[in-house]
């Protein structure tokens, strides 16, 4: 189950809930009763090692743009263009 932060809005009191990605978000400050807004946070989730993002994808951009004539973007998917 993941990790929720949330701040009250009045009191600024900081909460931690473990909750399933089902359950109603908290809304009332256990503290002063306050209205609650779910905060975002940075994951711990990090890509390492080998891999096709490693290995060049990210750069696929790169070889288009050194080329005479070419479109901007070069097909990568990330480009935008749609």
């Amino acid at each position: 189950m993941p990790i929720y932060e949330y701040e009250c809005r009045e009191c600024k009191n900081v909460v931690e809930q473990w909750q399933s990605i089902s359950s109603d978000p908290l809304s009332i400050c256990p503290e002063c009763s306050g209205e609650m807004k779910k905060l975002i946070s940075s994951s711990s989730f990090q890509l390492k090692g080998g891999g096709w993002f490693a290995d060049g994808y990210s750069n696929c951009g790169s070889a288009s743009s050194s080329s005479s004539g070419g479109s901007s973007g070069g097909g990568c998917p990330s480009s935008g263009g749609g």
